[in-house]
């Protein structure tokens, strides 16, 4: 079995896959001032109880975005689970060319979604993942990862609106009935989230203008799936996309 472990600002989203198949996934919440002690426990019950105690890892393979982690995981899974870790860094393969600026500064997990784009959907396409960040990443004809965008992500907008002023209360992110709200809330779901379905739609348009047709618009992340529902231009909600990009990079390496 192959474990892979994806550490991003909010959750750590831990993954079981037996050959390509996603067995399991499991989502503990990041917290850099938990000590390694206190990370194997929630881990390793977690994988105890899901999987049984005879469990084992052929290989491993982590993806960070929190550097301040990096380390103490990489640690904590080869102390406790004895086998071959990969640390999704440069220098590995990935088999996607990274055609941009500096190659070095792009995040692991945007990378990792090109990889998985590339083998599982094929190019060009634009991966889109509703994460702390909303990123959108450019593939292009060739595979090559080309570049593309950052913005706030939903609930981080949504909670800097909050902490920002005076009267605005923290709402649940659900489909407002209508686009102009009748009270404080549904204005505030109407200009969260549908907000948000306009400036995604109208990126996308963008870079068809710039690139040429983009063939493949996918989307992951944690609130990608009611934005999906509500967009014009994304075509499939992969939730596992991230995971499955890792298992394709752990099978290169």
């Amino acid at each position: 079995m192959l474990l892979v472990i994806d550490i991003g600002n909010t959750n750590i989203v831990l993954g079981v896959f037996k050959g390509e198949e996603l067995v399991k996934q499991l989502r503990i919440k990041t917290d850099t001032a938990r000590t390694e002690d206190e990370y194997a426990s929630t881990i390793f019950s977690l994988l105890n109880l899901n999987l049984g105690e005879n469990y084992k890892f052929d290989k491993a393979i982590i993806c960070s975005v929190v550097p301040a982690l990096t380390p103490m995981m990489l640690a904590l899974v080869e102390d406790h689970l004895k086998t071959k870790v990969i640390v999704i860094e440069p220098g590995i393969k990935t088999g996607v060319s990274i055609l941009i600026d500096e190659p070095r500064s792009v995040g692991a997990d945007r990378i990792v979604n090109a990889a998985a784009v590339k083998a599982l959907y094929g190019s060009p396409a634009l991966v889109i993942d509703f994460g702390t960040a909303t990123t959108f990443d450019y593939v292009g004809v060739d595979g090559s990862y080309m570049g593309g965008a950052i913005a706030p992500g939903i609930s981080t907008a949504l909670n800097a609106l909050v902490r920002n002023t005076a009267k605005l209360p923290q709402i649940e992110l659900v489909w407002p009935a209508s686009v102009v709200g009748r009270n404080t809330v549904t204005a505030m779901q109407s200009g969260i989230l549908v907000g948000y379905v306009c400036m995604v739609d109208g990126m996308v348009d963008l870079v068809n203008a710039e690139k040429g047709e983009v063939k493949h618009v996918i989307a992951t992340g944690g609130l990608g799936g009611i934005i999906s529902q509500h967009s014009k231009r994304i075509q499939l909600y992969d939730p596992a996309l991230t995971l499955q990009g890792m298992r394709i990079i752990a099978d290169l390496n």
